[in-house]
């Protein structure tokens, strides 16, 4: 395993040690069924990500009022939100999170590099609607039993997103009971992105499941490519966070289809 992806697992550890996933809330998660959703969306169908940083880029944006940013994505035309939990090295908080669920009934995706499962139990009590799981932490043998994470997030309520960046762990994560399958453009062992990455993982494959191109969508051009490569929906965080007017950046992504 890459020393970025050891770095990733260890703040996860270190993070449930520090009691960051104890949480006392319990709030209802989205009623919108997010794939009825993508698969009945005439436009390009966008899941905005809330991060105020992350290992490739450091500090993104400065760090201000998530609910602000998450009302300006939706007003965009998001479809749904990614929230970033994991506080090292990504500026995320289980606390963003909340507030956000309580301002806005949208689907919510816990972003974090999930290694333990009292990390699906805070998902369910901050009303997230989907978990990430990263399929390379299996495959390399760091986490055990990726059916096992799957079936208990199932079990908590949560729809589980599964990402993979080869075409190997793109059919590994096939074989699970995954309810969306990402495609990461990002290599985590080198952090680069290639878009091309999910047109050639796409390439050939006769669909089964909405399948979501994630890392590196900085313009309406590249919506359209990985439409074109296969992809259902796009996860776009950086860009969209770099942005001074994000409201009008998420709309000109969603308008590229």
């Amino acid at each position: 395993m890459s020393q970025v992806l050891k770095k990733l697992v260890e703040n996860s550890h270190k993070a449930i040690s520090d009691g960051i996933y104890e949480i006392s809330e319990s709030l209802a998660r989205s009623e919108t069924d997010l794939i009825e959703a993508i698969k009945n969306n005439s436009h390009a169908s966008l899941i905005t990500e809330v991060k105020f940083a992350s290992p490739s880029l450091g500090k993104i944006r400065q760090e201000s009022d998530p609910v602000e940013i998450a009302k300006s994505m939706v007003r965009g035309g998001a479809l749904a939100l990614s929230v970033l939990t994991q506080p090292y090295l990504f500026s995320g908080s289980p606390k963003y999170f909340i507030e956000i669920r309580k301002q806005l009934k949208v689907p919510m995706l816990m972003k974090d590099i999930i290694v333990d499962k009292v990390q699906i139990d805070a998902a369910k009590k901050i009303g997230a609607d989907y978990m990430l799981l990263i399929q390379s932490l299996f495959d390399s043998g760091q986490l055990e039993e990726i059916d096992e994470f799957v079936e208990y997030g199932h079990r908590q309520g949560l729809k589980v997103l599964i990402e993979a960046h080869t075409k190997k762990e793109f059919e590994n994560s096939l074989q699970t009971n995954a309810d969306l399958i990402g495609i990461n453009n990002r290599n985590l062992d080198t952090l680069e992105i290639d878009i091309n990455t999910t047109r050639k993982i796409l390439d050939g494959f006769e669909k089964n499941r909405i399948i979501i191109s994630e890392s590196g969508i900085e313009s309406p051009k590249d919506v359209v490519f990985l439409k074109k490569s296969g992809a259902d929906a796009f996860l776009v965080g950086s860009s969209i966070m770099k942005n001074p007017d994000i409201e009008q950046n998420v709309r000109s992504l969603v308008n590229a289809i």
